[in-house]
C-alpha cells in the first residue's frame, strides 16, 4: 500500500513557510511565487504555529474586507493544524482530508519534525497514475504487448 512518504519522494518535500508576523500580502506573494495553495506558519523558533490557506485568505481577509498589506498572518491563519505521519497510507491521508474538509496536509516524521506537505491534488495525481498503470497492464494481458 502506498504511503504519503512515497508521494513526497516523487514530488519533493520542499516546504513553503512564512513567519507568523508576516503580512497576508507577503504570504500571498510567497504562495503565488511557489505556486502553492497553502503555507505553514512558523514562529521565531521554527515551531509550527498554524497554516495559512487560500480559503483563509478568501474567508478571513477578503470576505471581512481586511487590507492584506495591514493584516498579520497570525490573526487570520488556521491554528488548529491537522498533520499526518509520513508512514500514513494514501487512503488514510485522503480520509483525514475528507473528514476535516481540508485540502492541504502537513506531513511529519516519526520523530516529529515537519518533512513536507501533500495536497488533495497530489493524492489525486498519485491515484490517477496508479489507475493508468493498471489499465496499461490489463491491456497488455488482454491484447498482448501494446
Amino acid at each position: 500500500m502506498s504511503t504519503v512518504l512515497e508521494i513526497l519522494q516523487a514530488k519533493g518535500s520542499d516546504l513553503v513557510t512564512v513567519n507568523r508576523k508576516a503580512t497576508v500580502l507577503d504570504a500571498a506573494n510567497v504562495m503565488n511565487q511557489h505556486k502553492v495553495g497553502a503555507v505553514v506558519v512558523m514562529d521565531e523558533q521554527n515551531n509550527v504555529e498554524g497554516i495559512f490557506t487560500e480559503r483563509d485568505l478568501m474567508q478571513r481577509v477578503v470576505g471581512q474586507r481586511l487590507s492584506p498589506a495591514d493584516t498579520i498572518v497570525e490573526d487570520v491563519m488556521t491554528s488548529d493544524v491537522v498533520c499526518c505521519e509520513a508512514t500514513a497510507s494514501i487512503d488514510e491521508a485522503r480520509a483525514v482530508m475528507r473528514n476535516r474538509r481540508i485540502r492541504h496536509l502537513p506531513v511529519v516524521s516519526l520523530e516529529g519534525p515537519l518533512v513536507g506537505m501533500v495536497s488533495i491534488g497530489d493524492l489525486n495525481a498519485w491515484h490517477l497514475e496508479g489507475q493508468e498503470k493498471t489499465i496499461h497492464y490489463l491491456k497488455e494481458y488482454l491484447y498482448g504487448r501494446v
